[in-house]
Protein backbone atom coordinates (compact mmCIF):
# COMPACT_ATOMS: atom_id res chain seq x y z
CA UNK A 1 0.00 0.00 0.00
CA UNK A 2 1.44 3.04 -0.75
CA UNK A 3 1.79 6.04 1.62
CA UNK A 4 -0.58 8.64 2.40
CA UNK A 5 0.34 12.34 2.03
CA UNK A 6 -1.49 15.27 4.00
CA UNK A 7 0.03 18.96 1.86
CA UNK A 8 -0.80 22.18 3.75
CA UNK A 9 -0.54 25.25 1.83
CA UNK A 10 -2.68 28.17 1.88
CA UNK A 11 -2.05 28.36 -2.02
CA UNK A 12 -4.43 26.34 -3.67
CA UNK A 13 -2.62 26.41 -7.08
CA UNK A 14 0.68 24.88 -5.41
CA UNK A 15 -1.28 22.11 -3.40
CA UNK A 16 -2.80 20.96 -6.85
CA UNK A 17 0.36 20.89 -8.57
CA UNK A 18 2.22 19.15 -5.52
CA UNK A 19 -1.26 16.83 -5.25
CA UNK A 20 -0.55 15.95 -9.45
CA UNK A 21 3.53 15.15 -8.98
CA UNK A 22 3.06 12.73 -5.82
CA UNK A 23 -0.28 11.18 -7.06
CA UNK A 24 1.82 10.46 -10.34
CA UNK A 25 4.47 8.80 -8.03
CA UNK A 26 1.31 6.78 -6.96
CA UNK A 27 1.11 8.47 -3.27
CA UNK A 28 -2.50 9.33 -1.45
CA UNK A 29 -2.63 12.91 -1.29
CA UNK A 30 -4.99 15.19 0.87
CA UNK A 31 -4.65 18.97 0.91
CA UNK A 32 -5.93 21.61 3.41
CA UNK A 33 -5.68 25.11 3.37
CA UNK A 34 -5.60 26.59 6.38
CA UNK A 35 -4.02 25.10 9.76
CA UNK A 36 -7.91 24.03 11.42
CA UNK A 37 -8.55 21.77 8.96
CA UNK A 38 -4.97 20.40 8.70
CA UNK A 39 -5.32 19.32 12.06
CA UNK A 40 -8.69 17.77 11.49
CA UNK A 41 -7.27 15.87 8.92
CA UNK A 42 -4.51 14.44 10.72
CA UNK A 43 -6.49 13.79 13.34
CA UNK A 44 -9.02 11.96 10.99
CA UNK A 45 -6.91 10.22 8.51
CA UNK A 46 -3.40 10.20 10.06
CA UNK A 47 -1.00 10.50 6.73
CA UNK A 48 1.87 8.90 6.55
CA UNK A 49 3.53 12.24 5.81
CA UNK A 50 2.61 16.18 6.49
CA UNK A 51 4.27 18.69 3.71
CA UNK A 52 3.15 22.05 5.52
CA UNK A 53 3.79 25.08 4.79
CA UNK A 54 5.05 28.21 7.85
CA UNK A 55 2.23 30.77 6.60
CA UNK A 56 -1.15 29.49 7.25
CA UNK A 57 -4.42 31.60 8.07
CA UNK A 58 -5.68 30.62 11.76
CA UNK A 59 -3.06 28.58 13.12
CA UNK A 60 0.17 29.07 11.52
CA UNK A 61 2.20 25.99 10.56
CA UNK A 62 4.40 26.37 13.49
CA UNK A 63 1.25 25.75 15.54
CA UNK A 64 0.28 22.73 13.26
CA UNK A 65 3.85 21.36 13.72
CA UNK A 66 3.55 21.62 17.71
CA UNK A 67 0.27 19.92 17.58
CA UNK A 68 1.06 17.37 15.54
CA UNK A 69 4.03 16.52 17.93
CA UNK A 70 2.09 16.39 21.25
CA UNK A 71 0.62 13.23 19.61
CA UNK A 72 2.60 11.48 17.03
CA UNK A 73 6.00 11.29 15.36
CA UNK A 74 4.68 11.25 11.71
CA UNK A 75 7.48 12.97 9.82
CA UNK A 76 7.09 16.69 8.70
CA UNK A 77 8.52 17.81 5.77
CA UNK A 78 8.10 22.06 6.12
CA UNK A 79 7.28 24.78 3.48
CA UNK A 80 9.40 28.00 4.29
CA UNK A 81 8.62 31.31 2.60
CA UNK A 82 11.64 32.93 2.94
CA UNK A 83 14.49 30.56 3.46
CA UNK A 84 16.17 32.66 6.18
CA UNK A 85 17.89 30.39 8.63
CA UNK A 86 15.76 31.11 11.71
CA UNK A 87 12.85 29.96 9.98
CA UNK A 88 14.59 27.06 9.23
CA UNK A 89 16.08 26.36 12.57
CA UNK A 90 12.37 26.96 14.10
CA UNK A 91 11.02 24.63 12.07
CA UNK A 92 13.64 21.78 13.07
CA UNK A 93 13.35 22.59 16.67
CA UNK A 94 9.72 22.25 16.48
CA UNK A 95 10.09 18.86 15.16
CA UNK A 96 10.25 18.93 11.59
CA UNK A 97 12.31 16.08 9.77
CA UNK A 98 13.32 18.43 6.59
CA UNK A 99 12.81 21.45 4.93
CA UNK A 100 12.22 22.97 1.16
CA UNK A 101 12.39 26.86 0.89
CA UNK A 102 9.98 28.18 -1.93
CA UNK A 103 9.88 28.40 -4.57
CA UNK A 104 10.96 24.88 -5.23
CA UNK A 105 10.69 22.15 -7.81
CA UNK A 106 8.05 19.78 -7.47
CA UNK A 107 9.94 17.21 -8.18
CA UNK A 108 12.38 17.93 -5.76
CA UNK A 109 9.89 17.67 -2.97
CA UNK A 110 8.48 14.15 -4.39
CA UNK A 111 12.36 13.37 -3.98
CA UNK A 112 12.40 14.45 -0.13
CA UNK A 113 9.33 13.00 0.75
CA UNK A 114 11.09 9.33 -0.28
CA UNK A 115 13.92 10.22 1.18
CA UNK A 116 12.15 10.71 4.74
CA UNK A 117 9.68 8.06 4.07
CA UNK A 118 12.87 5.16 3.41
CA UNK A 119 14.70 6.75 6.48
CA UNK A 120 11.70 6.21 8.75
CA UNK A 121 10.50 3.44 7.35
CA UNK A 122 13.34 1.07 7.22
CA UNK A 123 14.32 -0.82 10.25
CA UNK A 124 17.12 -2.60 11.46
CA UNK A 125 18.04 -6.23 12.54
CA UNK A 126 15.97 -7.92 15.12
CA UNK A 127 18.50 -7.58 17.65
CA UNK A 128 19.71 -4.32 16.72
CA UNK A 129 16.33 -2.48 17.02
CA UNK A 130 16.06 -2.01 21.01
CA UNK A 131 19.41 0.23 22.86
CA UNK A 132 19.23 0.35 26.40
CA UNK A 133 21.51 1.99 29.37
CA UNK A 134 20.53 3.26 32.68
CA UNK A 135 17.60 5.03 32.41
CA UNK A 136 17.35 5.16 29.02
CA UNK A 137 15.62 2.68 26.18
CA UNK A 138 15.84 3.68 22.50
CA UNK A 139 13.60 1.74 20.71
CA UNK A 140 13.08 1.22 16.70
CA UNK A 141 10.22 -1.42 16.88
CA UNK A 142 7.67 0.74 17.82
CA UNK A 143 9.53 4.69 17.91
CA UNK A 144 9.87 5.07 21.45
CA UNK A 145 12.22 6.46 23.67
CA UNK A 146 11.97 5.88 27.61
CA UNK A 147 13.51 8.45 29.67
CA UNK A 148 13.59 7.97 33.55
CA UNK A 149 10.89 5.52 33.21
CA UNK A 150 8.47 7.64 30.88
CA UNK A 151 7.65 7.57 27.51
CA UNK A 152 8.80 10.84 26.13
CA UNK A 153 7.03 12.08 22.48
CA UNK A 154 9.76 12.48 20.10
CA UNK A 155 9.80 13.16 16.27
CA UNK A 156 11.36 9.71 14.23
CA UNK A 157 14.73 11.43 13.04
CA UNK A 158 15.35 12.15 16.15
CA UNK A 159 15.30 8.91 17.63
CA UNK A 160 17.20 7.50 14.96
CA UNK A 161 20.00 9.86 15.38
CA UNK A 162 19.80 8.96 19.47
CA UNK A 163 20.03 5.16 18.58
CA UNK A 164 22.59 5.96 15.55
CA UNK A 165 24.64 6.90 18.16
CA UNK A 166 23.84 4.82 21.36
CA UNK A 167 24.36 2.10 19.28
CA UNK A 168 28.26 2.94 18.77
CA UNK A 169 29.48 4.51 22.59
CA UNK A 170 32.35 6.66 22.35
CA UNK A 171 32.52 6.35 18.45
CA UNK A 172 32.80 10.63 17.45
CA UNK A 173 30.89 11.26 14.65
CA UNK A 174 31.28 14.20 12.34
CA UNK A 175 28.07 15.98 11.42
CA UNK A 176 28.59 14.81 7.71
CA UNK A 177 28.65 11.23 8.78
CA UNK A 178 25.65 11.52 10.70
CA UNK A 179 23.87 13.00 7.99
CA UNK A 180 24.27 10.39 5.56
CA UNK A 181 24.07 7.48 8.04
CA UNK A 182 21.43 8.89 9.51
CA UNK A 183 19.65 10.89 7.11
CA UNK A 184 21.12 9.02 3.80
CA UNK A 185 23.47 10.33 1.31
CA UNK A 186 20.59 11.72 -0.62
CA UNK A 187 19.94 14.31 2.11
CA UNK A 188 19.15 18.12 1.18
CA UNK A 189 19.91 19.48 4.00
CA UNK A 190 22.98 20.63 6.03
CA UNK A 191 25.54 20.05 8.90
CA UNK A 192 22.83 22.76 10.96
CA UNK A 193 20.13 20.03 11.10
CA UNK A 194 22.49 17.48 13.19
CA UNK A 195 23.12 20.53 15.96
CA UNK A 196 19.44 21.10 16.02
CA UNK A 197 18.63 17.85 16.43
CA UNK A 198 21.40 17.31 19.40
CA UNK A 199 19.77 20.33 20.75
CA UNK A 200 16.61 18.73 20.97
CA UNK A 201 17.57 15.69 22.41
CA UNK A 202 19.57 17.19 25.34
CA UNK A 203 16.66 18.60 26.57
CA UNK A 204 15.03 15.46 26.83
CA UNK A 205 17.79 13.64 28.38
CA UNK A 206 18.98 16.39 30.25
CA UNK A 207 18.97 15.18 34.01
CA UNK A 208 19.07 11.44 33.36
CA UNK A 209 21.97 10.58 32.37
CA UNK A 210 23.41 7.87 34.28
CA UNK A 211 26.65 6.85 33.11
CA UNK A 212 26.23 8.18 29.61
CA UNK A 213 25.86 11.47 28.06
CA UNK A 214 25.43 13.05 24.72
CA UNK A 215 28.69 15.10 24.30
CA UNK A 216 30.42 17.29 21.88
CA UNK A 217 33.51 16.51 20.39
CA UNK A 218 34.63 20.15 19.79
CA UNK A 219 35.84 20.91 16.12
CA UNK A 220 35.06 17.09 15.01
CA UNK A 221 31.04 16.36 16.27
CA UNK A 222 28.97 14.36 18.17
CA UNK A 223 29.53 11.04 20.72
CA UNK A 224 27.18 8.77 22.85
CA UNK A 225 29.78 9.16 25.84
CA UNK A 226 29.64 5.89 28.22
CA UNK A 227 32.16 7.00 30.86
CA UNK A 228 32.05 3.03 32.43
CA UNK A 229 32.79 1.51 28.90
CA UNK A 230 35.85 -0.71 29.22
Amino acid sequence: MQASILVVDDDVNICELVRLYLEKDGFTVTAAHDGETALSLFRRSRPDLVVLDLMLPNIDGMEVCREIRKTASTPIIMLTAKGETLDKILGLEMGADDYLVKPFEPKELVARVKVVLRRTQLAPAEDEQVVTYPGLRISLVNYELTVGGKTVAIPPKELELLHHLASHPNRVYTREQLLEEVWGFDYFGDSRTVDVHVKRLREKLEGFEDGWQLKTVWGVGYKFEVKTLA
